[in-house]
């Protein structure tokens, strides 16, 4: 019975940003647990790679600051299945580290991405919701949407995560009588590509290892349960919440 609580079988995901790092990783998790998983993202090499591995997985190129391929998206969805039942927003841009090195137009940039195309795709995926309007959104926020990284984080890219968690708690407001869950994941300092600089840095390594709890960064595996979690139907009384994996960070 606890396996089956946490199975996709029959259920169509959507997962942006998938070409690579904890985003390829998402679409892997999702398909083992049984889902049609459309990985979407501008690098159409890199998602074939993504989708070689699993049959499950369909490559979708998407370039989620454009309106309208995230339309495109939706529909390519409905088409192929008929049916949309999990999206994970985890497409994103990080943006300067230091504010005064980005102008209006670069923290623009990143709240189209970061913020904008999450709220779009979501509200997509809520106006396609069938009779069967079981769904749950998953947004990638971060632990800098809850707290400063200074001087590793960025303005544009904290505002934007913060952005995203309040976007969690009032969709899940709006649509939680409609079925459609709305939470989510806030990794803290992950292994990633977006990442890699600064764990190849030792002095931008250690700090992180000094100031979390657990002395480490995470690893992609690490997010798997609470991916799953979310997504299925283990989580069906969670909605407006964020599920924070840090290591302890943010406890500190």
């Amino acid at each position: 019975m606890n396996s089956e609580l946490f199975s996709l079988c029959g259920r169509t995901a959507v997962v942006t940003g998938a070409s690579s790092g904890l985003g390829a990783r998402f679409a892997a998790v999702l398909a083992a647990a049984g889902a049609t998983v459309f990985a979407a993202a501008r690098r159409v090499e890199r998602l074939a790679e993504v989708a070689a591995a699993d049959a499950r997985i369909h490559p979708v190129a998407c370039d989620v600051s454009s309106e309208a391929d995230r339309a495109r998206l939706v529909e390519t969805v409905l088409a192929a299945t008929g049916r949309f039942d999990v999206l994970v927003n985890n497409a994103g841009m990080s943006g300067a580290p230091r504010a005064a090195d980005e102008t209006p137009d670069d923290f623009a940039d990143v709240l189209a991405v970061n913020l904008v195309a999450p709220f779009h795709l979501a509200r997509l995926m809520a106006e396609a919701a069938g009779p069967d309007t079981s769904r749950s959104i998953v947004n990638v926020a971060s632990i800098l949407g809850l707290v400063s990284g200074a001087p590793m984080g960025g303005a544009s890219y904290a505002a934007s995560k913060a952005g995203l968690l309040g976007l969690t708690r009032e969709l899940a407001g709006q649509w939680g009588r409609t079925g459609v869950r709305v939470n989510a994941l806030a990794p803290g300092w992950f292994r990633s590509e977006m990442t890699e600089a600064l764990f190849a840095d030792t002095r931008s390594s250690a700090w992180v290892e000094r100031n979390t709890m657990l002395r480490r960064g995470g690893e992609g595996g690490e997010l798997d349960g609470a991916l799953l979690f979310l997504a299925s139907d283990a989580s069906s009384y969670c909605t407006g919440q964020v599920l924070v994996v840090d290591g302890g960070w943010t406890a500190r």
